[in-house]
């Protein structure tokens, strides 16, 4: 039975995760290659798109050269400084020398960094443009025309709740661009939308991805693990809390033909808390 995703090539950037487990990029990687798409998987950090194929690997398939078949897709691994613009456009030419074309991309690189704007130095600030927003920008200028040659593609954004809403914790740099995130989709859907190409955003909530170990237990609680995930766990109505492979389901959701009509939007993957007015 043909997959959802079945011979379609899809650029994942921020494929990778900061430590084991299931981000975000990990997840749409390996779930898009289980339903048979051909994934360019990007990240700046070997050892973490290392993982990322082992785990495709795991699904089902055999390993050659970097590159991992999973059940009828497969998964090849690309270095790249997302933030770069020449080193963007030689990924894009490299995935398009590899497979001859793109269909989907799904920008996933983005990270937080704590603090109000009397807190946070200029450089963090720019640092966050970069990292969150100007990487998205880079990615779609260089994919843009080549979907537009095609005549179609599918381009889903991840974003965050902290684009919303507060939830929890000043980080002022990163709401602004992940809200930043939301509307350049919007813009790019409707401007393409002629074109036969479609524009959405993910907005995870507070998930239970690496990144809470790795990162956030530090800026946010001291260190204590336990403390942030309740603290987390205590604002989602559902009771629980997801991981990357709910934010990889609404992505693929999102890429296949199955929403063919739309465009210009989001989902939310947050178990209902921005729903809620505490």
């Amino acid at each position: 039975m043909a997959g959802r995703l079945q011979d379609k090539v899809a650029i994942v950037t921020g494929a990778g995760c900061v430590g084991p487990g299931w981000g975000n990029g990990r997840a749409v990687s390996v779930r898009f290659a289980e339903e048979g798409a051909k994934v360019f998987a990007v990240d700046l950090d070997p050892d973490a798109l290392k993982e990322t194929i082992e785990r495709a690997e795991g699904a089902d398939g055999g390993t050659s050269g970097g590159t991992v078949s999973a059940n009828c897709g497969e998964i090849h691994g690309h270095i790249c400084d997302i933030t770069d613009g020449k080193d963007v456009a030689a990924m894009v030419q490299a995935c398009i020398a590899r497979f001859g074309r793109v269909d989907i991309l799904v920008n996933n690189v983005g990270g937080s960094a704590k603090g109000g704007p009397v807190e946070m130095s200029e450089e963090v600030w720019d640092r966050q443009i970069d990292f969150n927003l100007k990487s998205v920008f880079l990615t779609c200028k260089n994919v843009l025309p080549v979907m537009e040659k095609q005549g179609s593609g599918a381009i889903v954004n991840t974003s965050s709740t902290s684009g919303l809403r507060w939830t929890g914790a000043a980080q002022s740099a990163y709401a602004a661009t992940k809200a930043g995130v939301i509307q350049f989709s919007k813009v790019v859907a409707v401007e393409y939308a002629a074109r036969g190409i479609r524009v959405n955003t993910v907005v995870p909530g507070q998930l239970h991805t690496p990144m809470v170990e790795a990162r956030l237990a530090g800026q946010r609680a001291d260190g204590d693990i336990d403390a942030l995930l309740q603290s987390r766990l205590a604002r989602i109505p559902l009771g629980f809390m997801g991981d990357g492979r709910d934010t990889a389901n609404a992505a693929l959701f999102l890429a296949s033909d199955e929403a063919r009509f739309i465009t210009g939007t989001e989902i939310v993957v947050d178990g209902g808390m921005t729903a809620r007015c505490d």
